[in-house]
């Protein structure tokens, strides 16, 4: 229980955290945000994006603030500050350009075949390329009026110069990068204040995560469909039901709960451009509760919990911390990916963050299979066929669920490896969307095993067969009685072979009477 709270205390002082900071999404907000020094250039990274074109219609085309069912991404109040000490000049101009991602190519030059520069450099000025002091950009081949670029600067005295309020129109679709840039060394302190909207014809959710949203519709209905079949099994049989199939139970409606949490998040995103920072970490909470549940349920089952044992005995302190540990590293994980600034480029603390889960995922799968293989031995040499025969079922589940893992994992790879520009944004909401699959199949498979029946209780563990096996687990038979040695007296019966699969004696008693 100690365990617990810390957990629960861990888990609310993240909520603090998160919720201190700006939750963000295809509205991006700078809060002053500093430029960083690039090659030759200072550069504020403002946003990646997957984008789907619109075609605006022609009353339209002239209007810069047209926003109904178009693709665009707007500047709001976008402003640039320096500090006083620096004022005392007029500066070069603030860029902020945008560009497809494919034209990253049209974005800098070098001369002579030397470094590629963003910045106009004296060599590149002197072949008449460009103006030295200026960001180098060319139009696009493919995409005529491309890159984008909108820049302002700074008049002597002037602390703050703002971006014109404009909307540039989608009308290709395709992964859009922005950033601000500036080439002059004098704008030391720079920083950027303001908001920039992204929005694709459907709504706000960027691109990669708009097929989601339908996504989680289709798995609410699809964990509906298999409450539905579950509760219905449990109503009818609720006298013969395990404490194992309370804990699927558990499970189901924590996945009812996740699937139906993450659809209304997303299109709450959808509809405001902002993510719900209540609602997004209840999703986020359910499911990590809902994976640390069915990761200990099938290490329980795999350790023979109820069926073989009746406790796990020395194993639960270790079990419950190895779950406890499981929750936080997942809980974590998922409040950096889902809370916060949301942008089409994966942040790169979230490869840190992957790897504790990953380790502690490749610990479970060690422990259940060990633990499969000790029940398996047991119930074979106990002669408990029903239990034997579900056990392997389930065995071959899981050897199914975790080949299939490790070939996605290594197609992950590949696809990330692949795609280092994004530029296959639109079917990437199927690689997260593959391992919620994969989760509701294998519950699928269990909830099919374990249903609750009229003969659930020929699973559970039985006391006294147990202790009679735990004698000798090879002896296949009771051992029979030496004969008495007075006629008079009633023989004692012969012990029977035990049959069926719990391992207790079949025999009928008005059989074996003797006259």
């Amino acid at each position: 229980m100690k365990r617990l709270s810390c957990s629960r205390t861990v888990a609310g002082l993240l909520y603090l955290c998160f919720a201190c900071i700006g939750i963000e999404a295809s509205v991006h907000e700078y809060a002053g945000e500093r430029f960083a020094t690039k090659g030759n250039a200072f550069v504020v990274h403002a946003g990646s994006e997957g984008i789907y074109s619109s075609v605006p219609t022609p009353s339209e085309t002239n209007s810069q603030t047209s926003t109904n069912g178009e693709s665009y991404i707007r500047f709001e109040k976008v402003t640039f500050r320096r500090d006083k000490e620096f004022a005392n000049f007029s500066s070069g101009p603030v860029h902020a350009i945008v560009f497809e991602v494919e034209d990253r190519q049209t974005i800098g030059g070098s001369a002579y075949g030397g470094q590629r520069a963003v910045c106009c450099s004296a060599d590149l000025a002197k072949l008449g390329v460009c103006s030295e002091g200026e960001i180098i950009h060319r139009p696009s081949t493919e995409n005529p009026g491309w890159p984008q670029a909108v820049s302002v600067s700074f008049g002597v005295e002037e602390l703050a110069a703002m971006l014109p309020s404009k909307s540039i129109q989608i009308t290709k679709t395709g992964m859009y990068n922005m950033y601000f840039i500036h080439c002059d060394p004098k704008l030391k302190g720079l920083v950027v204040d303001g908001k920039t909207v992204w929005k694709n014809p459907a709504g706000y959710l960027p691109g990669r995560m708009a097929p989601l949203m339908n996504f989680y519709g289709f798995m609410s209905f699809a964990f509906l469909i298999l409450g539905i079949f579950w509760f219905f099994q449990y109503a009818r049989f609720w006298r013969e039901v395990l404490p194992l199939q309370n804990c699927i139970t558990l499970v189901i409606t924590l996945g009812m709960f996740e699937m139906t949490l993450w659809y209304f998040e997303y299109a709450e995103f959808n509809e405001t451009g902002i993510r719900p920072t209540g609602i997004t970490m209840w999703a986020v909470t359910s499911g990590s509760v809902k994976r640390t549940v069915a990761r200990l349920i099938i290490l329980m089952v795999a350790m023979g919990y109820g069926v073989v044992r009746p406790t796990l005995g020395g194993l639960t302190s270790k079990v419950v911390m190895l779950g406890v540990t499981f929750f936080v590293a997942t809980e974590v994980l998922e409040l950096v990916e889902n809370v916060g600034a949301v942008s089409d480029l994966s942040g790169k603390a979230r490869l840190f963050l992957v790897l504790p889960v990953a380790v502690l995922d490749a610990f479970f799968i060690l422990w259940i299979f060990t633990s499969l293989s000790a029940t398996l031995n047991k119930l074979q040499a106990r002669r408990m066929l029903v239990k034997l025969d579900i056990y392997r079922k389930y065995t071959n589940a899981l050897a199914v669920a975790v080949i299939v893992s490790v070939g996605w994992i290594c197609y992950e790879l590949y696809f990330k490896s692949t795609d280092i520009y994004n530029e296959k944004w639109q079917t990437a909401w199927i690689i997260p969307a593959f391992w919620q699959a994969l989760s509701f199949s294998l519950l699928c498979v269990i909830c099919v095993l374990w249903a609750p029946s009229q003969s659930s209780t020929r699973y559970a563990y039985s006391g006294d067969a147990s202790e009679e096996f735990d004698k000798d687990d090879t002896n296949l038979t009771l051992i029979k009685p030496a004969p008495l040695p007075s006629k008079d007296v009633r023989s004692v019966p012969e012990a029977r072979p035990l049959q069926g699969g719990n391992g207790v004696p079949n025999g009928d008693m008005e059989e074996e009477k003797t006259e």
